[in-house]
């Protein structure tokens, strides 16, 4: 029976809905902070400018990566090729860990804050010992593995439906200040330079402040999670990177005018439910309320999109180690059910145990270095003069991968100075995977056949394009 594959459509939704959901919503409020943010108008609109070129630099050298290796499985597949299985392995770990379980446990908090209202419970409501917001985050969870379980086909579909949901809200949350224009008094926030905002775009605070934008840009990379099951990817996989990506960051960057257009400095600071101080001030307690509900629960896709990518990257390993073999197994409708309910039951844990602004940052800064080390590969990969037949070039090389690695290094070089303890954490995280890697038995060793020499394909030259 032919195995069932994902769509292009289903590629671009995942990139979508992978990079639109915690971020957006709430980075502002770390922002716009007057100790460690950068409150400025200016600054704040070019950070997330700059945010979309970096992502769609390191998409485009993304598509040249996934389709040369052509496997499932994200940085896990790319490491494992370019540097050393052990590399590749901690990659894995530290995705399954931080990169996905994370991201759907912030996810799915994010969407347990916006909901309370519509429960009429406050902020930091408890039942039975436990807050609320937390409660519902666990049900979301829930119900996307309920989804997921389904398999390939059903979570593909929900996909797409929820995707187009959240762009129709999205793009309504743009027009809402000049449709209720009447109903509230815009803020006095300007977006002209002066000379304090390019002292802000050079300062150390913007390098931390691009940890956020970065995080909320996450999610470019999606569809390489499924460059195995993705149908055509030599023109499905840099299409929906580099279309997905351009559409995020336009939304991004108008959203965050209409965010700072609407709302004050002071009343954004430290907040983490951006939408709904906005939506509540343009529209009103009523209006207000339905409309912050609704988008709670169409960020709920960005979960659901987290479950398709994640899973595939515990799937990769347990083909790859004995020790995680039954991890690799899939059901006849395409579920890897085994690996879901790993990833349900890390990021339930994390749901009840760790902050959203800890898991924030310490996730920001670790997807960065993992997604550094994997662009940094493209060089060893045209070094080594190795290629596929499927290759997609990155397009303006060497610039892209260059400025998405400075940038990189600028926001680690913060963390570094600033907040050590967040890369500390990262080495605490990475020793038990040494561990395991050394104990867990290598099955596969051998190299990717689907990489050739580049004599061997030298004919095929005039095949390839640029992404």
């Amino acid at each position: 029976m032919k195995a069932q594959k994902y769509t292009r459509s289903v590629a671009i939704n995942m990139v979508i809905a992978n990079m639109i959901g915690t971020g957006i919503f709430t980075s502002l409020g770390f922002q716009v902070d007057p100790v460690y943010g950068i409150p400025d108008g200016f600054a704040i609109l070019v950070i997330w400018i700059l945010g979309g070129i970096i992502a769609l630099c390191g998409a485009t050298v993304y598509g040249e990566i996934a389709t040369t290796i052509n496997k499932s499985g994200g940085e896990y597949a790319f490491l494992t090729e370019l540097y050393h299985p052990l590399l590749g392995f901690i990659s894995g770990w530290v995705s399954i860990l931080v990169g996905f379980s994370a991201a759907i446990a912030m996810l799915a908090l994010a969407v347990g804050k916006y909901f309370l209202p519509l429960i009429g419970a406050e902020s930091e409501a408890m039942y039975l010992g436990v807050e609320v917001s937390n409660l519902i985050a666990f049900a979301v969870i829930c119900l996307v593995l309920l989804i997921q379980l389904q398999g390939v086909k059903v979570g593909g579909r929900v996909q797409n439906y929820m995707t187009a949901i959240k762009l129709g809200l999205i793009l309504f949350f743009l027009l809402m200040p000049f449709i209720f224009g009447g109903n509230y008094e815009p803020s006095n926030n300007h977006f002209g330079p002066d000379g304090d905002s390019w002292n802000t775009i050079l300062s150390l605070p913007f390098a931390g402040s691009l940890v956020f934008v970065l995080f909320a840009y996450s999610g470019w990379n999606a569809s390489t999670y499924i460059v195995g099951s993705l149908e055509n990817p030599r023109k499905n996989l840099p299409f929906s990177l580099i279309v997905g990506t351009l559409i995020v960051t336009v939304l991004y960057v108008l959203l965050n005018l209409v965010f700072l257009y609407v709302s004050n400095f002071e009343d954004l600071a430290g907040q983490l439910e951006i939408g709904n101080i906005v939506a509540y001030k343009v529209m009103g307690g009523k209006w207000g309320l339905v409309f912050t509900s609704i988008l709670s629960l169409a960020l709920i896709s960005g979960v659901n999109a987290m479950f398709i990518a994640a899973p595939r990257v515990v799937q990769e390993i347990g083909k790859d180690y004995t020790l995680f073999e039954r991890l690799g197994k899939e059901s006849k409708n395409g579920a890897p059910k085994l690996a879901l309910l790993v990833i349900f039951a890390i990021a339930s844990i994390m749901v009840f145990t760790v902050p959203f602004n800890e898991l924030l940052e310490f996730t920001g800064v670790t997807l960065g270095i993992f997604a550094l080390l994997t662009v940094l590969g493209v060089f060893i990969l045209r070094s080594r003069k190795k290629r596929s037949e499927n290759t997609v070039k990155s397009f303006a090389y060497p610039l892209t991968p260059i400025i998405f690695a400075g940038f990189s290094l600028w926001m680690i070089y913060f963390f570094a100075s600033m907040k050590p303890t967040v890369l500390l954490w990262l080495l605490i995280l990475i020793a038990p995977a040494v561990l395991l890697y050394y104990s867990s038995g290598r099955k596969n060793s051998e190299p990717n056949e689907k990489l050739l020499d580049e004599s061997a394909i030298e004919n095929n030259d005039n095949d390839e394009v640029d992404a």
